[in-house]
Parts: C-alpha cells; structure tokens; sequence
C-alpha cells in the first residue's frame, strides 16, 4: 500500500487546490445532467479514474437515507451511500482523496459512523476527509428515531465523539449528554492519527461549528460576494475560541466549461480559455480559500472526463 498521504501536500497553502462533487451518486434536478438518469457504476468509476489522473484533491459523495415524496420531484431519490460508494472507488484509484460532501452523521450512533469510516480510511492508505453537516430533511429523522430539531446539538456533540472514536486509541472514550462510551475496542484503525474533519453549511451555526470544531469548511452555495465576510466571521470565531491549527477553507464554484461550448450551458456557467478560467477561479485564492469544488457542464460521460483532463491539464497549472 501507498505511504499515508501529507495532507498539506494535497492542500498546500500556496496552490489552489480543487476537487469535485460525483455525478451520478445524487440525482437532484438541481444539479445533475441529463446523461446521468441512464448511468452507473461503470461511469463513476470512470470518472473517479478520471480525477486521479487529472490531478484532483478529492471526489466526493452525497449522504441521504431516504427521500420524502414531498421533496422527491426536486430531489430523487438517488443518492448512493457514501461509505459504500467511496470504498467502491478507493479500490480502483491511487492518490484521489474521498470526501464525503456531507455525512449526516447525527443520523447515526458515532461508534458506527467511526466503524464505517475508519474502516474505509484503513482500506483506502489514509485518504478519507470526512465532511459532515446537520442535514435537512425533518422526516428522514423521524424515520431513524432522531430529533430533528436537536440536529445542531446532536452534531456538534456526535464531532467531539468522532475525534475519539477516530482517533489513534483501540479503546476510544467520550462521555456526553447524548452518547457515551468507553473499554470497546475497534478495529482497524485509521490508518493516520487524525481524520480530517471538514464542517458543511453555510449557517451562522455551521460556521460557529467549522471554526470550533472543524479541520476545514464546506460552505453550501456561498456566492463569491458573501465569502469574504463569512471566511472573515470563520476566523474571528476560530481566534476566540483559541483553536489555532489551520483550517482548510473550500468554496464551491460557477459551473464550468473549458473552451467555447457548442451548445447552451447557461449564463452562470465560466466559460472560455484556460487562462481566462485560471484568472477567474484564482480570485477564490485571495479571499483565503484553499481548495475549489468544480463542476463541468456536459452532455455525456466522456464530455465530463474530457473537461476533467483539460482542467487539470490546462487550468490547474495556472491556480498556483
């Protein structure tokens, strides 16, 4: 197996480094093209290989247990687990990271959640991030038991459980209001002495949560006028809870298209040549974010991994 990878060589500080949500995994009318209804595992892991060869941080999975009918026509109910699927594709690319962008993770006992996740960072040479965030949706909570309205609490306590539960110990401890735990062993470990742990949402509770808590911030649909103000809040709140290890600070993009299109992509989409994309994009950088969340507009598998390679052959290099 491959060294345990350096995570400030995959988010170096002087580089801006990107990365990107799957297609197919999550098939909200919201996002997903329509080549990706008549998808499958063969076309996720092709896009997976795509990444790695194309130089990406990460590839990352959606996390929902089940879809209400109400929320179905704007949703789906396509969304593959993210434990499942990541490990699924850790087993046919080398360097990629695996995020997940964002486990639900009060949805869940930590100890398993800790199960599931040390076990994929194990099997995978260290390259899981774990992202969570609080979730949205009332009735799959009261489907799994949980309160809906304490998913605030219940998060932030289940974070405190995963830095034990993920952590270097056989035997991890945590005792809290809500989940407590001690002398059960689980194994294998991670295979590196700390998890990432990367804080999803863009709420003034989510970016209380990334600063106190948080190895990095997931926001959820900033625009580019709003970052500044909310990386600004995410560091005041981090320098007055005395929590002075860096923090990975993302930011998710404009749909892109390298080149001119043939065909409509929208008028939000960045379209044109590498240069003019680079420039764009490294804008990102001088608010204070360290890593990008690309998405290419496409008709078709092979139009998504061509953008890809011509991403990371033609743009990347300009992000430095």
């Amino acid at each position: 197996m491959a060294p345990v990878p350096d995570l400030a060589e995959v988010f170096p500080p002087d580089r801006l480094a990107y990365g990107m949500q799957l297609p197919v995994q999550a098939r909200s009318v919201l996002f997903a093209e329509p080549w990706e209804a008549g998808a499958g595992a063969a076309d996720l892991v092709a896009v997976a290989r795509a990444a790695d060869d194309a130089g990406f941080a990460y590839v990352a999975c959606c996390d929902h247990v089940a879809i209400p009918r109400r929320l179905a026509d704007a949703m789906g109910t396509t969304w593959y687990d993210p434990v499942a699927t990541l490990a699924h594709l850790a087993a046919v690319t080398e360097r990629v990271h695996l995020l997940s962008h964002v486990a639900v993770v009060a949805l869940r006992h930590p100890l398993l959640t800790a199960k599931q996740y040390a076990t994929l960072d194990h099997l995978s040479g260290g390259r899981l991030v774990l992202g969570v965030g609080a979730g949205h949706v009332p009735e799959e909570f009261a489907a799994l038991g949980v309160d809906f309205a304490r998913r605030g609490a219940l998060l932030d306590e289940t974070v405190d459980a995963l830095r034990a539960a993920l952590g270097p110990a056989e035997y991890p401890e945590h005792h809290g209001p809500d989940f407590d735990f001690a002398d059960l062993g689980q194994r294998p470990r991670p295979a590196r002495e700390r998890v990432p742990i990367w804080v999803g949402g863009s709420s003034p509770a989510a970016v209380r949560r990334a600063a106190t808590r948080g190895d990095g911030w997931l926001p959820q649909g900033d625009p580019r006028d709003r970052l500044p103000r909310q990386i600004a809040e995410l560091r005041r709140l981090r320098e007055r809870a005395g929590v002075t290890e860096p923090i990975t600070v993302g930011a998710l993009t404009e749909p892109l298209y390298v080149g001119d299109p043939s065909w409509p992509v929208g008028r939000r989409t960045l379209t044109g040549k590498p240069d003019a994309l680079a420039d764009s994009l490294r804008a990102y950088a001088a608010m204070g974010v360290h890593q990008i969340q690309v998405r290419f507009r496409s008709r078709s598998r092979s139009e998504l991994t061509d953008q890809m390679a011509a991403f990371g052959a033609q743009v990347a290099p300009l992000l430095g």
